[in-house]
């Protein structure tokens, strides 16, 4: 079988795409040491690495078919951000403001950009029914989904109702909690799509077999995941860049919460759907470069993208897990951030992250 993006093969100091049977990880995830706050605000002081000034990238909440009570609605909020409220067991790293969410919507852009444009890997049928999008976040992607298959039913999940209200009318948003027991009925979904839930789940092996049981017989399941650290191939990003400490505030973090980040190190997507029960099990690994770094023009727009979407939203993405978690105050937080964007538009850095694809098949 071909890659999905034949064309996106780079030169040898860039990013390659491939498809693996098994995990290739470049980089262990486990093991991980943090610099202390200290060391970002000297650093701040003395570091030459400068950036050159010239960087390469310079809603209402929806009605759901869920009963949506005025908790739900009262989010926390943390040094003016704002997160999804305390529902259940449920606890997610990420803002749902406005402002992380354009981030999140970039993201989708880029690994659009990646698949050339594909929505999805498994091989679906042209007449499908049902369509469950666990943790669509914006809902950009189920809506997506829905203008592409107008006849198909879209039903979108998340913690927080952030979707727009202006929707296709075959796609629905409902509030729930995809850790608890689903409340779709067994043998009802045609295809499961779900998509960056590093550190939103406590047991991956529960997860998939909630979308095994709600999968028709011959239903299709998918998982985006992506790896929290960013790496090189070139020795560019080394033990003291913050770069390099970037997936160490995940990692360490989802250890005390009990939520992983390592789910391409522990190969989690397909070990569990195996479990579950499904067959035709096919893995697609990817590399995304983060800035204009690289010679492949494919490969430099979506490092372009990659970058503008850590730019729309740096501290949002660790604030939760340095401050609420490891104990950070907000300005060493903003420190180490003003550190990593001086790294990353210097262009002296040639990171990447590593995202993979797995997809498999309800037995009929």
């Amino acid at each position: 079988m071909a890659s999905p993006v034949p064309d996106m093969a780079p030169p040898a100091d860039s990013p390659a795409n491939e498809r693996s049977q098994s995990p290739r990880s470049q980089h262990s995830e486990g093991g991980v040491q943090l610099h202390s706050a200290e060391h970002w605000a000297q650093l701040a002081e003395t570091d030459p690495v400068q950036d050159d000034g010239d960087s390469a990238v310079g809603d209402d909440a929806a009605s759901s078919t869920a009963s949506i009570t005025s908790s739900i609605l009262e989010y926390r909020t943390i040094h003016g951000r704002t997160y999804h409220s305390e529902r259940g067991s449920a606890e997610y790293w990420t803002p749902n403001d406005e402002h992380h969410n354009e981030s999140m919507d970039i993201n989708h852009h880029l690994l659009s950009l990646s698949l050339e444009g594909k929505l999805f890997l498994a091989p679906l049928k042209d007449d499908i029914q049902k369509v469950l999008d666990i943790g669509t976040g914006t809902g950009i992607w189920a809506i997506d989904f829905a203008d592409q298959y107008p006849n198909a039913e879209v039903i979108g999940t998340d913690l927080s109702p952030i979707q727009p209200t202006w929707v296709p009318p075959n796609v629905a948003f409902e509030i729930e909690d995809c850790t608890e027991e689903w409340t779709f009925k067994p043998n009802s979904i045609d295809y499961v799509h779900m998509r960056y839930l590093y550190g939103s789940i406590g047991d991956w092996h529960a997860l998939l077999k909630e979308a095994y049981r709600a999968c028709k017989p011959g239903g299709w399941v998918e998982s985006y995941e992506a790896s929290a650290m960013m790496e090189s191939d070139d020795g560019t990003v080394t033990e003291k860049c913050a770069i390099n400490e970037w997936g160490k505030f995940f990692i360490e973090g989802g250890k005390k919460l009990g939520r992983t980040f390592t789910i391409l190190d522990d190969d989690l997507q397909r070990k569990c759907m195996e479990e579950a029960g499904f067959v035709d099990i096919q893995t697609w690994d990817l590399k995304a470069p983060i800035g204009g770094w690289a010679k492949d023009d494919r490969l430099r727009e979506i490092g372009l993208f990659a970058q503008a979407a850590l730019e729309q939203d740096y501290e949002g993405y660790v604030l939760y897990m340095a401050n609420m978690v490891l104990g950070w105050s907000k300005e060493e937080v903003s420190l180490y951030c003003a550190q990593l964007r001086r790294e990353i538009r210097s262009g002296k850095f040639h990171p990447y992250y590593r995202q993979r694809v797995v997809y498999g098949r309800k037995p009929e």
